[in-house]
């Protein structure tokens, strides 16, 4: 009678790499290789870019007037531009929500001929330099552009040089954030939760608001977040499309630019007002954002 046959280790009848075996310490040696010290070339570079962005802003907490900080925020025309800003990229992230979303449904959803040339131009203002697009907004919305003297011959609308018209700049140069985000999120989505809802009779737009958008809801909030925070910061096309008059159009990085010139010590204010809402911005989405692997 034969003896039963036994495999050979290391042939592929045996387990590979048990606890400690050669396969994992294998694993563990190339990824210390990988993983392990930097070398000089790489590492030099690196601590200098970093240094090139975080220095700037360090400065920002050195030379700021700790003392007078509290004092210098209550003054009117600072708390002034606050409000202004927070009103007009809340109102701007509302207007890029209503046409945001459906925009990026399409291009996640719906297969047209010029698709690829439609996200194309959707995402130009992220790279367009925002005073152009302020000089856009001017030749289409103006008072002589295409659309603004019809508007404001018909309905009597003036958008340039409003707070309208701070909302409008805002919005143009944030929506990209939004639609991108919020594209990712279908695209990522599982749709046969959508193809459940409608094998059962719901109508389009029911499984759009009741089964769609409570999975894309992350991306939805992440890109509402982002596109705030891309308003609240917007300057060239708000001072090309809408000047800059106190109380009006004069928004926090408006403020800014103005201080700098006659009071230097304001315009560090006012700008960590700026850095302490963008660290709070990066703060709330650092799951999506900052740890993402």
């Amino acid at each position: 009678m034969d003896a039963p046959l036994t495999p050979a280790p290391g042939r592929s009848g045996a387990p590979q790499g048990g606890a400690g075996g050669p396969g994992r310490r294998g694993r563990a040696a190339r990824e210390r290789g990988v993983s392990g010290r930097a070398p000089l070339a790489l590492l030099v570079p690196a601590v200098l870019g970093l240094a090139f962005l975080v220095l700037p802003l360090a400065g920002l907490l050195v030379r700021a007037p700790w003392p007078t900080l509290l004092r210098r925020l209550a003054e009117p025309y600072v708390l002034e531009a606050l409000r202004l800003s927070l009103v007009c990229a809340t109102l701007a992230t509302a207007v890029c929500l209503v046409l945001g979303v459906p925009l990026a449904w399409l291009l996640a959803r719906v297969a047209f001929p010029g698709r690829r040339v439609v996200r194309a131009l959707v995402t130009v203002p992220l790279v367009l330099p925002p005073v152009v697009g302020g000089v856009a907004l001017l030749l289409v919305l103006g008072r002589r552009g295409l659309l603004g003297q019809w508007l404001e011959s018909a309905f009597g609308v003036t958008l340039p040089f409003t707070t309208a018209g701070v909302v409008v700049a805002e919005a143009f140069v944030a929506m990209p954030f939004l639609v991108i985000s919020v594209e990712g999120a279908l695209r990522g989505a599982d749709r046969r939760y959508e193809e459940a809802a409608a094998t059962l009779g719901a109508s389009r737009w029911t499984v759009f608001r009741r089964v769609t958008l409570p999975l894309i809801a992350p991306g939805v909030a992440a890109g509402a977040v982002l596109c705030w925070a891309r308003a609240l910061g917007e300057f060239g096309a708000t001072i090309t499309f809408a000047g800059n008059f106190p109380g009006t159009t004069r928004t926090m990085p408006l403020a800014v630019y103005l201080a700098l010139e006659t009071e230097p010590e304001a315009a560090i204010v006012l700008s960590l007002v700026l850095l302490a809402v963008s660290v709070a911005i990066l703060a709330g989405l650092r799951d999506r954002w900052v740890n993402a692997s």
